[in-house]
């Protein structure tokens, strides 16, 4: 049975413990990413977001090419817990690639010149919705996942690797599989500190 709204925010959290073990068919995953790009909203309805899923070697392939990547970055005798926390992603079962289309952005950005500052930046609140929604829908399928920034250190591998479109600029990356352990406790805020409402 499927969580309810309200359940699925709550119990989405950032997992770093994750499998390769399937939980659903590939053909769901692309479903669930489908119907994410498709209903997330963004602004003027530009539709400007893009995704690429990586399942099986491709996945892997990402981030041994990130763990390379700051391999000639990180000091040699400092490298090691980012080695671990590279393998860590690498033991998932999948990685999801959200994009912007900077054409999109900047048609939008030439058709209506009054709001050409604010695109750049709706595009990327937009972004943000679509990674929110993709990463609560794979937890309602059973999947655990985080959010992770290593762009632009590997933006032009991953374009030519997968042969990216120049236009399409990355904006992060979400592993995801199986939970293999559980996210710790979350402690809150106050929320009269975070909340008004007046009536």
């Amino acid at each position: 049975m499927a969580k309810d709204f309200y359940t699925a925010i709550e119990d989405r959290r950032t997992i770093y413990g994750l499998s390769k073990e399937a939980v659903v068919s590939n053909e769901r995953i692309q479903e669930v990413v489908n119907h994410a790009v498709k209903h997330t909203p963004s602004a003027f309805n530009s539709q400007s977001a893009r995704a690429v899923v990586l399942l099986g070697e491709h996945h892997d392939k990402l981030w041994d090419l990130t763990k390379e990547t700051l391999r000639k970055i990180v000091p040699e005798d400092q490298f090691a817990p980012t080695e671990e926390k590279m393998n860590s992603f690498r033991s998932a079962y999948g990685t999801v690639l959200f994009f912007e289309d900077e054409n999109v952005i900047k048609s939008f950005q030439e058709q209506f010149a009054l709001y050409k500052d604010n695109f750049p930046i709706w595009s990327q609140q937009s972004s943000g919705m679509l990674q929110y929604v993709v990463w609560t829908a794979l937890e309602t399928e059973g999947f655990g996942a985080s959010l992770q920034h290593y762009n632009p250190l590997i933006d032009d591998q991953v374009r030519k690797e997968w042969n990216i479109p120049s236009n399409w600029k990355l904006i992060a990356q979400m592993p995801f599989g199986k939970p293999t352990a559980p996210a710790g406790d979350k402690s809150f805020q106050s929320l009269e500190d975070r909340v008004k409402v007046f009536k």
